[in-house]
């Protein structure tokens, strides 16, 4: 059992809940992209927990929330989470829900719905840790900036914006609370998202002409198939990895399609370039493919021996009674964007379950949930401790 002083008492506790079921019935699935009613809900929770809040809308309906508690000079936290989640999907048949995915239900000990586990659950963590720590009068050394995006799903374009606007000046690390089922995560691969167009030229069905440009992206993608970058490795985040995940072409069934286009998702490792995977696919494409690049995130690997990294690790220990190791996953995260251009150290850690995110009966145990709350306080305590 933990003896953190960070720990959430009962009333904490039905508090965080409360908030996370309020996130949860709020709906925000991108695509197709609108956090409106989500932060305009948290903006005022904050408020009228007396935080002073900021809102910037930097597109219709894509709100980020930002709040700061300010201490002394010492470099800042940045509290880090999207509001955006999966989309639901069909919940139709074999696809459908059990429970409402914004119900907001609690059965046996768990919470159900659309962010519960990616990443709402996450971000009331957050909001618990800084309103407690707000709560015991202490005087922090820096401040603690609760980051609060829109679109991550959507190419991280909450993060970018408050990096354009310049929101997080002065941060000296960043905790990120994506799920990791309570884990250490200092690492995660990268995302090149690739935009594949064959041509051929359009010809009649019924003379056999012209040059089909269908058949011309089934030879591009059976040669890529099989991922051509599996050699590419890391010890934390494994061998890089290779997805078709759309495809369209041919605008009549008797017409020989003169352009076929899928993408690609390319999750990069460390020591891989760009330019690297663009030559090497070149070559398996020929002419009459053509390859451009959607998105581009790289691949971030915290130092293990960054002391901010001590701290997390020490924290998770405290609050979970054993040691953990750190790790790394395969999705991407705000931090792509936030730990590079701010030039800070970064960790994840959330109570959601690793896997969770996009599933069906998504769920968070509320016991992660308090825990997570607790990390976060002893973290935001020993860093920012005067």
């Amino acid at each position: 059992m933990s003896t953190s002083r960070w720990v959430l008492d009962e009333s904490a506790q039905a508090q965080v809940t409360d908030l996370l079921i309020g996130l949860i019935q709020r709906e925000s699935p991108d695509p197709p992209g609108n956090e409106a009613q989500v932060a305009g809900f948290l903006a005022r929770w904050l408020r009228d927990h007396g935080f002073d809040v900021e809102t910037d809308e930097f597109a219709p309906d894509r709100i980020n929330v930002l709040a700061r508690m300010v201490g002394g000079a010492k470099p800042a936290l940045i509290f880090s989470a999207h509001t955006d989640t999966m989309p639901v999907g069909s919940n139709e048949g074999s696809g459908a829900w059990n429970h409402d995915p914004f119900g907001a239900n609690v059965v046996d000990g768990k919470l159900y719905g659309r962010g519960a586990a990616d990443m709402k659950s996450g971000l009331a963590a957050m909001v618990a840790a800084a309103l407690k720590l707000k709560a015991s009068g202490r005087a922090l050394g820096g401040d603690l900036i609760l980051a609060f995006s829109a679109g991550e799903s959507s190419s991280c374009l909450g993060a970018k914006r408050m990096i354009e606007r310049g929101n997080l000046k002065g941060a000296g690390a960043l905790l990120v609370s994506e799920p990791s089922s309570l884990d250490l995560l200092i690492a995660e691969t990268g995302a090149l998202w690739l935009d594949i167009t064959a041509t051929g030229t359009p010809g009649h069905a019924s003379a056999g002409g012209g040059e089909n440009a269908i058949l011309k992206l089934m030879d591009f993608l059976d040669a890529v198939r099989d991922n051509p970058f599996a050699d590419q490795t890391h010890p934390l985040l494994g061998a890089a990895s290779l997805a078709i995940n759309t495809i369209d072409g041919g605008s009549a069934v008797n017409l020989t399609p003169d352009t076929a286009r899928a993408a690609l998702d390319i999750r990069t490792v460390p020591g891989m370039t760009t330019n690297g995977v663009l030559t090497a696919l070149h070559a398996l494409g020929g002419p009459g493919i053509a390859i451009a690049v959607r998105d581009d995130k790289p691949p971030v690997v915290a130092d293990a021996d960054d002391p901010f990294i001590a701290t997390c690790q020490a924290a998770v220990s405290n609050v979970c009674g054993a040691a953990k190791a750190w790790g790394g996953v395969s999705y991407f995260s705000d931090s792509c964007v936030l730990a590079p251009a701010l030039g800070v150290p970064r960790a994840i850690i959330g109570p959601g379950e690793l896997g969770m995110s996009g599933q069906r009966n998504e769920w968070v145990a509320l016991d992660a949930l308090y825990d997570a709350a607790a990390i976060f306080g002893e973290i935001a305590s020993v860093y920012l401790g005067d």
